[in-house]
């Protein structure tokens, strides 16, 4: 069950093979296993840079007020903070996760819709042993379900139950997700948005913009097989397109020289909007164990000042 992976700040004797960890039937029980792995990674792992130096403090911010800067702080530290009011304390964050039908292709066992699932189900869990609250919303070619953010008895395993739900939907819309987080979601918090994002991509930049312009900070997951990183089929064969339900005949050799530079500019140009607008991005391959994405994703928003010193689960 154990897969091996090279990471900084993760020790690799407690990551899962996702095929393994795709085995589990029970999805909460799945992103349970991955948080706890997460912490004994953490646990053995000789990085020491897991921290913050200030739990109940935040970062100064251009369009904060000013007069609520801690001076002291700044004495110690040369660094300009604010302290954090009590509704800062706590997260509200936004799982956007795509469900839609080309999710459901998997080279290894599993779909991506499966990976992507237990991803978001893994931030959900995580965030809510921190406390927070979390909302989703799943979509295709038009919103599908929408969870607002809560953190009490129940919420978390109905947003469960809607993760569960399989693929479906006859296209991708890239836009219609952020435009509708925009315009239902006032209070400012964390945007997780998980997506194939093979879709075209001329309207994801504005939509986003208008997302951070709002102050949310967010975060993309974009999830692929390796079989579409590498398109290493052997022999030639009818490929049919999952959404729109065409078929080609392909032979793979000769089409791989310029199908790669073509997926590979794909995901540079979802990087690059991603980039400029100062949005962590994060391409994973659904062979890639999910302890790394959780770690990646927490290591992010502390780098960006976004994140206090989280605590391990109880062991109550």
């Amino acid at each position: 069950m154990i897969a091996s992976a090279n990471s900084p700040g993760l020790s690799s004797a407690a990551l899962i093979d996702p095929r393994a960890l795709m085995s589990i039937r029970n999805l909460e029980l799945r992103a349970r296993v991955v948080v706890e792995g997460f912490w004994k990674g953490l646990h053995r792992s000789p990085y020491h840079g897991f921290s913050v130096e200030f739990t109940e403090y935040r970062q100064y911010t251009p369009g904060d007020d000013p007069r609520y800067l801690d001076w002291r702080v700044y004495a110690r530290s040369d660094r300009y903070f604010i302290k954090k009011f009590e509704d800062e304390t706590n997260l509200r964050c936004h799982l956007l996760v795509d469900q839609s039908r080309s999710m459901s292709y998997g080279s290894n066992g599993y779909t991506k819709a499966q990976y992507a699932a237990t991803l978001a189900a893994t931030l959900a869990y995580f965030l809510h042993l921190q406390g927070d609250a979390i909302g989703l919303l799943t979509f295709d070619e038009k919103v599908r379900e929408y969870l607002p953010a809560r953190h009490r008895s129940g919420h978390l395993r109905q947003l469960m139950f809607a993760l569960e739900k399989p693929a479906s939907g006859k296209a991708t819309n890239l836009t219609t997700p952020v435009e509708r987080i925009t315009g239902l979601v006032r209070k400012r918090g964390l945007v997780a948005y998980v997506s194939d994002f093979l879709a075209p991509l001329e309207r994801l930049e504005p939509s986003l913009l208008a997302l951070t312009a709002c102050g949310h900070e967010v975060t993309v997951f974009q999830v692929l097989d390796p079989a579409e990183l590498t398109l290493n089929f052997e022999q030639a064969a009818v490929f049919e397109d999952i959404e729109s339900e065409q078929t080609v005949y392909i032979d793979p050799a000769a089409a791989r020289a310029e199908y790669l530079p073509r997926i590979e500019a794909h995901c540079a140009a979802v990087r690059a909007t991603c980039q400029k607008l100062g949005i962590g991005y994060h391409r994973l391959s659904t062979e890639q164990p999910l302890e790394l994405a959780l770690f990646e994703f927490v290591q992010g928003r502390m780098r960006r000042g976004r994140l206090s010193r989280p605590s391990a689960p109880s062991r109550s």
